[in-house]
């Protein structure tokens, strides 16, 4: 089974990446604008291209402190695949080590997927490090 991998260093503390990472308010920071989460069971459903695509995240609980992660339970070819955050922290910079895994086949959607997770690291950097630029699909019109 074929994975993205993507690493990048944050001039940041972790404690300013984890809110990003963990909730739909901190999705909506970087990634896509629409967002909704169901605060019972801590799903997030992210929304795009008008509503024709919508992801559904659930957490994964029971990870070690320094890894978060997300479970993909709809989505064309992302359906069981998951979401990875794990960090190392040098006291000035934090190493973010993205992983989406679990997909079935190397397909030229899973290309598109890792090309577009490669530009919205960066998105989640710079949110991290206060520059505000807000979610990569609204910004892009992508949405």
């Amino acid at each position: 089974m074929p994975d993205i991998r993507h690493a990048i260093s944050i001039g940041a503390a972790p404690t300013r990446i984890l809110p990003l990472i963990s909730s739909a308010h901190g999705f909506a920071q970087w990634w896509a604008a629409d967002v909704s989460e169901d605060r019972s069971t801590g799903i997030v459903e992210l929304s795009f291209f008008k509503g024709d695509t919508v992801y559904r995240l659930q957490p994964v609980h029971d990870m070690p402190a320094d890894e978060l992660a997300w479970l993909c339970l709809t989505g064309n070819e992302w359906a069981g695949t998951k979401l990875n955050f794990q960090w190392t922290f040098d006291q000035k910079n934090t190493l973010l080590r993205f992983t989406h895994s679990g997909w079935a086949a190397e397909t030229d959607y899973f290309t598109r997927c890792n090309t577009t997770w490669g530009a919205i690291m960066f998105r989640l950097k710079e949110a991290a490090e206060g520059k505000g630029l807000g979610p990569f699909f609204a910004t892009y019109g992508l949405e």
